[in-house]
């Protein structure tokens, strides 16, 4: 499977590279682009949800770099949740 990168910045400047096994994350994010933080996190979890079931459906097992890497972007997004206005942008895609 093409796996590939996206690089994030969440909220207060922050950036972190994260991981999917899956060009799916291409339907659901755009570089350049700037997210409500809860529409980042919706996006992210239905892009990764999606590519664990593709490498499920491969390879018989969900993936658990993509799963961990939903969990992460889930705890690091609750340290914004009361934040207004919070953003994240997405910065760009490494394949």
């Amino acid at each position: 499977m093409p796996e590939m990168r996206f690089e994030i910045e969440w909220p207060d400047g922050t950036r972190a590279t994260c991981y999917s096994p899956s060009l799916v994350i291409k339907d659901y994010l755009e570089p350049g682009q700037r997210y409500k933080l809860d529409d980042f996190i919706a996006r992210s979890r239905t892009a990764l949800q999606i590519a664990s079931d593709r490498v499920e459906r491969k390879y018989g097992m969900p993936c658990g770099r993509a799963l961990g890497q939903l969990r992460e972007i889930e705890r690091v997004g609750v340290h914004f949740a009361d934040m207004p206005d919070a953003n994240v942008t997405v910065l760009s895609f490494h394949e």
